[in-house]
């Protein structure tokens, strides 16, 4: 397929710039594949679509102020480091991407707060890219506090405003577990304990797998060729407990359902010689689009993505091209609210 055919025109109000006041009360579109259904739901509702033995599958992967703000040393020009993963802890060597490029030379030095961090530029790597050194000398828990303190919540740039107190919270699901992501699983963003305690009661399983969401995620896709587009990678872990209940629940003809496209992408990423699921870590750059044939999820939750994205193109990859793009024609129409903030659609 090509990438033109991922284009749709989004009115601007529908991109939703704050949360649903609560989590469970965002809308649920409910695309039924087989019947070729739409409902249109409240997310509370999901609870309804499951049943005992059926697995929902959550990314516990956990945001991180990943947005830095700095001054240059000497010339104390404002600049901005956005961390995308550490390279190596003892020495404290990241990956970034600064902002303004041109300015942020190999060998400068970068004040951040009152001098709380200090980091230098030691390579260049793309032509926003960069590798920084933290001149730290003090405990790791304290370089992750300072981290913690000094940085913001890493709103898309989608999202036309300042980060705020509230997306600390808000931008992170409740189960958010292991810190190494730049972008929520927005997916799972919808859940809360009352939701998760209702799926339980049910004898719905609900297991972690972990895959840390670099930005790579938001990259435009910039050619019409999608075979030659390439994802980043990023790193994840599929445990053997996970693999055990998604299994079971495949052999036993039950519902298994990727909660967001990054578990869809892990456990695609996962799977063995006899189309079940393995225990695997590691790094993926797999890039899902139609035509593709899916080998452990039978639904899948995800919210309403940008055009020309490739989550929307996994989206359809699974709901089938037309219906799925016949939804989000139908979501327009209903005045959903899009991307990382927005409304939520579960694929069955």
């Amino acid at each position: 397929m090509k990438l033109s055919e991922f284009k749709f025109d989004l009115p601007a109000n529908l991109l939703a710039l704050y949360p649903a006041e609560n989590r469970d009360e965002s809308r649920l579109m409910v695309v039924n594949r087989k019947d070729k259904t739409i409902e249109h739901k409240i997310f509370k509702d999901i609870v309804d679509y499951f049943d005992e033995g059926d697995v929902m599958v959550m990314n516990n992967t956990k945001v991180f102020p990943a947005r830095l703000y700095g001054n240059k040393e000497k010339t104390g020009a404002k600049i901005e480091v956005f961390l995308l993963r550490e390279l190596n802890k003892e020495m404290h060597l990241w990956d970034v991407l600064v902002d303004p490029a041109r300015k942020i030379r190999v060998g400068n030095k970068l004040y951040f707060g009152e001098g709380d961090l200090v980091a230098e530029v030691i390579d260049n790597t793309t032509s926003r890219g960069r590798t920084i050194r933290f001149l730290y000398d003090g405990t790791d828990e304290d370089f992750y506090k300072a981290i913690d303190h000094l940085g913001e919540t890493p709103l898309p740039k989608y999202i036309k405003r300042k980060a705020e107190p509230e997306d600390r919270e808000r931008f992170q699901t409740i189960y958010a577990e292991h810190v190494g992501a730049v972008a929520a699983p927005t997916a799972g963003m919808h859940f809360t304990k009352q939701v998760m305690k209702r799926l339980e009661i049910k004898g719905v399983d609900l297991t972690p797998i972990t895959l840390h969401i670099g930005l790579g995620t938001f990259r435009p896709v910039d050619v019409e060729d999608l075979t030659k587009h390439k994802m980043d990678s990023e790193n994840f872990r599929v445990e053997q407990k996970t693999v055990d209940l998604v299994n079971r629940s495949l052999d036993e003809k039950k519902r298994v359902c990727a909660i967001g496209t990054t578990s869809m992408r892990a456990l695609e990423s996962s799977v063995s010689a006899n189309n079940r699921l393995k225990a695997n870590e590691g790094w993926t750059d797999k890039f899902i689009f139609p035509p593709y044939e899916f080998k452990i999820c039978n639904s899948l939750l995800t919210n309403f993505h940008m055009p020309e994205s490739t989550l929307l193109m996994m989206a359809c990859a699974f709901g089938g091209y037309d219906l799925v793009m016949k939804a989000y024609q139908e979501a327009i129409k209903e005045k959903y609210r899009f991307f990382s903030y927005g409304d939520a659609m579960l694929i069955l």
